[in-house]
């Protein structure tokens, strides 16, 4: 038989002879060239329809599965919605939305019917007219706090989130918090062991206003920071946020503080230092600084300070009782400890279960001139033991 290029390059011929075709229909055909089978065709044409149909259903399965991918696992509830109350608050900080001040913080909830605590978020505006005077902040806390669920298993579990660290970035307000899902639950049914789940999550929230209530911060969407793009299997035992603010450099980049604890060979040998976490691209991939405090330093804040020459300022609560500050020039890589101005603010050496406290760190432009907003504990001497032991807050300025 020749081939389809063949019989083209075959000389023409004027001898025809009427076939008839499985249908019984009568075809005319050249006598060198063989009238191909109809059911050849057929197939080659169900063939192609068939891929055709295959391609289009996997399209259709890939757009899903990047469809779910981008649906979140993590739902942020009202406790108010679910019979819960706030006993405290801790860690918090200060975030200025528009005119708006807000304050931060994370919250001990207990359900009324269960003995086990979890930790939310709380947010509460700071109003011209309190913020003068002293507000009993946990008064009305509930209409004001989320808490946040685990919906990826059947079994929906509570996630514990820590140390919220917040940023603006123009009009977006986002969250930096640790996570640890508890499966107590589960493991009293016998399921999953009451593992932790540990690890940083993004969040993205908006400010809302609802009657009665006044406004108030609503967290929305919630993402995992991959621990593979900071490399905390290989490295770290534990990476939480610092609390407080981040920092929205100047060229982007959203940053905040974390503590880290190392993995050691002995576990006394484990210890926690302070370094940075940033993404350039809207929270798309993360990185972790590779310069750090000195061992034994955490509870980091982090400011970007300097007209020209930016760089970033890190203050941490050493074991040693005393408070250290780092600065850097190069996003975290490297730090230098700063002995100069910034060394009257410490106060100070303490021991003890104190020597490890938070302070604060922000900037803001007071007069036009850019000053720098620091929070410390003091700790003041009264006449009964019991006022002795209330820490109380020192506000420094430095510009």
């Amino acid at each position: 038989m020749l081939s389809r290029v063949a019989a083209v390059k075959a000389p023409r011929t004027h001898n025809r002879c009427r076939v008839t075709g499985s249908s019984g229909r009568r075809r005319e055909g050249r006598e060198s060239e063989p009238q191909r089978p109809n059911m050849s065709r057929h197939l080659f044409y169900s063939a192609l329809l068939l891929l055709l149909v295959m391609m289009c259903c996997s399209a259709c399965g890939a757009a899903q599965a990047a469809g779910q991918s981008t649906v979140s696992k993590f739902e942020w509830k009202d406790v108010k919605d679910e019979g819960v109350t706030v006993d405290s608050l801790g860690v918090p900080g200060l975030l200025n939305v528009g005119s708006d001040v807000f304050a931060v913080a994370e919250a001990q909830c207990k359900k009324n019917s269960e003995s086990i605590t979890f930790t939310g978020i709380a947010s509460r505006i700071i109003t011209i007219d309190n913020a003068n005077t002293p507000v009993e902040v946990l008064n009305g806390a509930e209409d004001k706090t989320q808490f946040l669920e685990d919906g990826s298993a059947d079994l929906k579990k509570k996630v514990d989130v820590s140390r919220p660290t917040t940023v603006m970035k123009g009009n977006d307000i986002y969250m930096l918090v640790g996570k640890t899902s508890r499966t107590s639950v589960r493991g009293a049914q016998g399921i999953g062991g009451g593992a932790d789940d540990g690890g940083l999550l993004f969040v993205k929230g908006e400010v809302s206003e609802e009657n009665g209530s006044g406004k108030r911060i609503k967290w929305k969407d919630t993402t995992d920071v991959p621990q593979a793009s900071v490399g905390e299997r290989h490295s770290w035992s534990r990476l939480i946020g610092g609390g407080g603010s981040g920092v929205h450099t100047h060229d982007g980049r959203l940053l905040f503080p974390v503590e880290g604890t190392k993995k050691g060979d002995v576990q006394n040998d484990k210890k926690s230092v302070s370094l940075v976490i940033y993404s350039s691209d809207n929270a798309a991939s993360w990185t972790l600084s590779k310069g750090m405090s000195a061992d034994g330093c955490s509870d980091p804040s982090v400011v970007e300070w300097g007209k020209k020459d930016k760089k970033l300022i890190m203050m941490t609560a050493c074991d040693d009782g005393r408070r250290r500050v780092y600065e850097s020039v190069d996003k975290g890589e490297s730090w230098t400890e700063a002995l100069g101005t910034l060394s009257r603010v410490w106060g100070n050496r303490h021991t003890g279960h104190e020597k490890r406290v938070g302070s604060g760190f922000t900037t803001a432009k007071i007069d036009n001139r850019d000053v720098m907003l620091v929070t410390l504990p003091v700790y003041a001497k009264n006449e009964s033991e019991e006022k002795e032991k209330k820490r109380k807050r020192a506000y420094s300025i430095f510009g």
